[in-house]
């Protein structure tokens, strides 16, 4: 048994002790997915916390199939997209706020990041949660609620795109 199944077998039975630690074993990966979804650090950190509270909130309903993570995306997909809605209007930041958090270590990210910007939505959602979350398919396919060959295939189209862009031909 895992840790994270430990944990979350022991909130099941009412352990409540136990969500600092299972908050701890996620939360720098969640606050970099909402860092990349919001306009800034305080709506980032708004959204962090938001989700958790929401895993927190409806708990006593998930039915624990080995998919915690996937959940806890999914939760954190929904959280930003309500953040966006309550701020339209304002856009991201060109200098990339994330380069402040330690966002990005090298010149290569920099760069990397402002490619995968430029994809169309719905490509870029699945390169980031593949190469900057580390999802696996099947995480990706529960967050963004595609199957999850079409999940590859996005995936691979967008592939092209960023090595089409790498080499200057796009």
């Amino acid at each position: 048994m895992t840790r994270e199944n430990e944990l979350l077998h022991r909130i099941k039975k009412g352990d409540t002790t136990c969500w600092e630690e299972l908050v701890s074993i996620y939360y720098e990966d969640i606050l970099r997915y909402c860092i990349y979804h919001s306009p800034d650090m305080e709506g980032a950190r708004d959204a962090v916390q938001d989700t958790f509270l929401k895993v927190i909130r409806y708990f006593p309903q998930y039915r624990d199939k080995g998919k915690f993570r996937g959940f806890l995306y999914k939760v954190a997909s929904n959280t930003c997209t309500d953040l966006w809605r309550q701020r339209k209007g304002i856009e991201l930041s060109e200098d990339m706020e994330f380069l402040e958090t330690g966002y990005a270590d090298s010149e290569a990210q920099v760069n990397f990041q402002y490619m995968v910007r430029k994809l169309p939505e719905d490509l870029r959602e699945i390169v980031y949660l593949k190469f900057a979350q580390e999802l696996t398919f099947r995480e990706i396919a529960m967050v963004t609620d595609l199957p999850m060959r079409t999940v590859q295939s996005r995936l691979k189209r967008a592939l092209k795109i960023l090595k089409r862009e790498m080499e200057g031909e796009v």
